[in-house]
């Protein structure tokens, strides 16, 4: 039985609201789903599993309809979903009364319920959230019914406020695969047991590759084989980039070297750029100019301006600065602290002096 896992899909989300690539964004997220569903048909996956959060919160109807459009056209594949916290089924749901195709299947329970699906001889376990937050840990002592089955539990949780999660008792289950939903990082808890994380990345802390996993599994007797692997999917990433800086450089090479940045890692994706090193004490960044190349989302100026400190402290050994220098060189200070103290101090020092 071979099936596909997605979670976290958040259809109607558009990341980064207020920046100019948000309504491209968007759009991506839908794409990247139907994108899915063509895997499905070409690779003829039997099932195709989705662990929670499909939408960005609780559905209108025409996104409902627009969702089941695309999985009802699939010749092959079965869907079985849940819901998850954000899309969660409030008593004015469209969820309620909505009519998905023959082929997909919602277990809209709030309690544990499963299906048969009795050409890939495969039982799935889930039930879908109620409310926003769950906090009750209720996979703990779940348990497949038949063992000649391929048996899967797709289940959506994992933190205080959503369905803690035992990884040890899930292990003990004997499920054959736990398709879990929730936690955005892709994550392999286990063999048998794994997040595979949201289909794109929704804001600038979730860096890293994002995409589904692909399995197969082979059923013999009461006993199975799985062979699973993640594979990346999403049309863009969230990238931090550390850009070193020395004392002579200027805005104009700066910026060139973040347009060949962007260049060389690929335009499409959305990035975090921290100026690092040392600069020139009278370097001002050009900010603004640099977030205007492209879809960068921060700039931030992380750099130290270029002190000699020998020469500083020779000039001023009878003043403020050159003892301040002084102790922070004699003092059993970590090394890391002592530069920071170093620099910061000397920044307010000689800006009292009017020396900057």
């Amino acid at each position: 039985m071979k099936f596909i896992h997605i979670a976290d899909v958040h259809l109607g989300a558009k990341p980064d609201r207020g920046f100019s690539w948000s309504e491209q964004r968007g759009k991506d997220i839908w794409d990247s789903f139907t994108h899915i569903a063509e895997i499905c048909e070409s690779e003829g996956t039997d099932l195709l599993l989705i662990a929670g959060d499909l939408f960005h919160k609780q559905p209108l109807l025409r996104e409902l309809k627009e969702a089941a459009y695309t999985l009802g056209r699939l010749s092959r594949t079965q869907v079985v979903l849940i819901a998850g916290n954000h899309d969660y089924i409030s008593e004015r749901s469209p969820y309620t009364s909505f009519s998905w195709p023959d082929n997909v299947h919602m277990l809209a329970d709030r309690d544990m319920d499963s299906i048969y699906l009795e050409n890939i001889n495969t039982e799935i376990y889930g039930f879908s959230y109620h409310a926003r937050e769950i906090k009750e840990p209720l996979y703990d002592k779940i348990t497949p019914g038949c063992a000649e089955r391929i048996n899967i539990l797709l289940a959506h949780g994992g933190t205080a406020d959503n369905i803690p999660i035992d990884k040890n008792a899930l292990l003990r289950s004997d499920f054959d695969y736990i398709a879990l939903g929730h936690i955005h990082k892709p994550e392999y808890l286990a063999e048998r047991m794994a997040y595979c994380g949201s289909l794109e990345p929704m804001d600038k802390n979730e860096t890293g590759e994002r995409g589904y996993i692909k399995g197969e599994i082979i059923k013999e007797e009461e006993k199975s084989r799985l062979h699973s692997e993640f594979i990346p999917h999403a049309r863009c990433q969230y990238k931090r980039i550390a850009m070193a800086v020395h004392p002579g450089m200027t805005n104009g090479e700066i910026r060139d070297s973040i347009r060949e940045t962007m260049k060389s890692q690929g335009e499409n994706h959305i990035y975090q750029f921290s100026l690092t090193g040392k600069r020139a004490r009278d370097m001002v960044f050009d900010i603004e100019g640099f977030l205007s190349l492209g879809n960068i989302l921060e700039a931030a100026d992380n750099t130290l301006p270029d002190y000699d400190f020998t020469a500083l402290k020779e000039e001023n050994e009878d003043n403020i600065i050159g003892l301040y220098i002084k102790a922070i060189e004699e003092g059993e200070f970590s090394r890391e602290f002592g530069e920071k103290a170093l620099y910061y101090g000397m920044e307010a020092l000689l800006e009292a002096k009017n020396y900057k």
